[in-house]
């Protein structure tokens, strides 16, 4: 592995120039990989395993809308497309990448099939790390990995697409072959990542569920609400408190931090900009710290792991998720956000 300096700490990561596609397939020669699970990170990572070179079965309840989703993204049934037991009993690696809460629900089905030799795989440390509460322990036997790819299924499949890569992480929790590291290295670049870098699978979901309540959806959602209704509370028109909230945000400046790093964003802004960002920075630092504290404590403990399992289990989740997302979209700050996208020049192109 390759070892990079990270703002003054050394860190080992695998990169494609070192552990290349061609390598990749020499590792999984022979193997048959089975995805297990068209939803969100189904698609995705079969797709590009596919693509790469990889023999590739995908595992779906019959029936379902993932199952038609699969016909339409050319899996055959039969040859490619099977149902869960039957692509568990077909594969050498068994990607188990169904929701946390189906996995609870299909681990009896999937723990029968995996018989020694074989390697069970995950992109989340969920099921494994919480196993007091999901009931999945995995047999002894088994090679058990994790590639976790920092982005939602419809990221990775994009990048893959644009000739990128995204980032992921790789774990590994059982290795009696002695070669799950070879392993999970293998599929992480088959899958399209740009880089690996290692952890745990209880750094991973601890991190994962802290990010993804945090700054990745929980607190730029409720800061950007936050902020939204202070302006509309202080005359400020929809179009001009959104804009000021999420189009300039999301289009302008999010963009150039990707690109360069926080500081080249504030270096490229006007000077009033960078003396307030700078003066307030600390300030909205010090407010959320301490929820964060809050949050880690949460996922740490378990609590947070017992609550998603709770609501997700529930028959009736699905309904109650859409009157949740209903909420947010028909808001008028996302409400306006529909006609604000309207006005960017490739909408209005679309329209000549």
């Amino acid at each position: 592995m390759a070892k990079i300096n990270f703002g003054g700490v050394r860190e080992e990561v695998v990169t494609r120039s070192e552990f290349t596609l061609k390598k990749s397939k020499k590792v999984l020669k022979n193997k048959t990989i089975a995805v297990i699970g068209y939803g969100v990170q189904g698609p995705a990572q079969a797709l590009n395993l596919r693509d790469n070179g990889f023999n590739v079965i995908v595992g779906q309840r019959k029936k379902s809308k993932s199952w038609k989703k699969a016909i339409l993204d050319k899996w055959v049934e039969g040859k490619t497309l099977f149902e869960i037991d039957k692509a568990c009993e077909k594969g050498d690696i068994i990607c188990y990448l169904l929701s946390d809460a189906a996995q609870i629900k299909i681990w009896p089905t999937v723990k029968k099939y995996l018989k020694k030799g074989k390697t069970l795989y995950f992109s989340h440390g969920f099921g494994v790390t919480f196993s007091l509460q999901t009931g999945i322990v995995p047999p002894k036997d088994v090679d058990v990995i994790l590639v976790a790819p920092k982005g939602s299924g419809k990221t990775v499949r994009k990048i893959f697409l644009e000739g990128r890569g995204i980032n992921s992480s790789f774990a590994v929790y059982q290795n009696p072959s002695k070669k799950a590291e070879e392993t999970a290295k293998a599929i992480g670049i088959g899958i399209g990542s740009g880089f690996l870098f290692p952890t745990t699978f209880k750094k991973e979901v601890y991190s994962d569920l802290t990010g993804e309540r945090g700054v990745l959806m929980g607190a730029i959602a409720g800061i950007m609400e936050a902020q939204y209704s202070v302006l509309r509370k202080n005359g400020h028109t929809p179009s001009e408190a959104f804009n000021e909230t999420v189009e300039e945000a999301t289009q302008s400046l999010i963009p150039l931090i990707g690109e360069n790093g926080m500081d080249w964003m504030f270096a490229n802004c006007s000077t009033t900009a960078q003396r307030g960002a700078l003066d307030w920075k600390n300030k909205f630092r010090d407010a959320s710290l301490p929820v964060f504290k809050d949050l880690y404590k949460s996922v740490k403990t378990g609590k947070e792991a017992e609550r998603t399992i709770k609501k997700n289990s529930q028959s009736d989740y699905r309904e109650k998720l859409q009157v949740e997302l209903d909420q947010i979209h028909n808001s008028e700050m996302w409400q306006t956000g529909i006609e604000v996208r309207k006005l960017r020049p490739e909408y209005q192109k679309k329209g000549e």
